[in-house]
């Protein structure tokens, strides 16, 4: 059973850094596309960021994020990373990672949810 932890999350002030983790277990994490979401307070989930396969090793990025989040993944450490950089109060969610049925800007993910890590960013 394919299975995701997430973890990295934190408070951090506008202008800073954090870099988010997912362990990964029940599958190898190179055969398959995955993408970090997250959920602001009052709002839905949205997709972030996705990584193809290593096969297809593209990467997509939601414009909000363009230029500041970096989406990786580790093969050895079955882990999938998301570096965030210049962060916004906007940016301030729940992020979560999980399996999508291809990396592109629908990001369409399948499998359950994980329980997601908190990142807060605020003066």
């Amino acid at each position: 059973q394919l299975q995701f932890v997430e973890s990295g999350g934190g408070s951090v002030q506008p202008g800073g850094s954090l870099r988010l983790s997912c362990a990964a277990s029940g599958f190898t994490l190179d055969y398959l596309a995955i993408g970090w979401f997250r959920q602001a307070p009052g709002k839905e989930r949205e997709g972030v960021s996705c990584i193809s396969s290593s096969s297809g090793r593209s990467t997509y990025y939601v414009d909000s994020v363009k230029g500041r989040f970096t989406i990786s993944r580790d093969g050895a450490r079955n882990t999938l990373y998301l570096e965030m950089n210049s962060l916004k109060p906007e940016d301030t969610a729940v992020y979560y990672c999980r399996g999508v049925l291809a990396c592109d800007s629908y990001l369409r993910g399948f499998g359950s949810w994980g329980q997601g890590t908190q990142v807060t960013v605020s003066s």
